[in-house]
């Protein structure tokens, strides 16, 4: 029995980690496709630019969120201490990186409305 929980939690951590890698795919070619119109149509304001790198780090931020859930999955699995470590750092560096990213994504948003009102 544990040895099939263990093997459904490790199918788990893929399937998450398929997942990660799947946004984050979709959102490199949308943001590609989105960025390859502004060569194209010049009419456009210079905030799209901005509209595009933040809407791309949204979708990066999510991913970050899933692989560290796959991450989690992972280390739950009879834990070593060294895993537990890893799982630690890691966890520790994608939150830092999340953490600036959505510092960046709410200062555009607060910058934007500002603007419009």
């Amino acid at each position: 029995m544990e040895s099939l929980f263990e093997q459904l939690t490790a199918n788990l951590a893929i399937g998450v980690e398929i997942s990660a890698g799947l946004i984050i795919g979709c959102a490199a070619v949308e943001a590609t496709l989105r960025a390859f119109t502004l060569f194209f149509v010049r009419r456009r304001p210079d905030t799209l630019k901005e509209e595009i790198r933040l809407q791309f780090g949204r979708w990066l931020s999510l991913a970050l969120e899933f692989e560290l859930a796959a991450d989690i999955l992972r280390t739950a699995i009879s834990p070593t201490w060294t895993q537990i470590a890893r799982l630690g750092a890691i966890v520790v560096l994608r939150t830092v990186l999340n953490f600036f990213l959505q510092m960046e994504i709410d200062k555009a948003t607060k910058r934007d409305r500002t603007i419009c009102k």
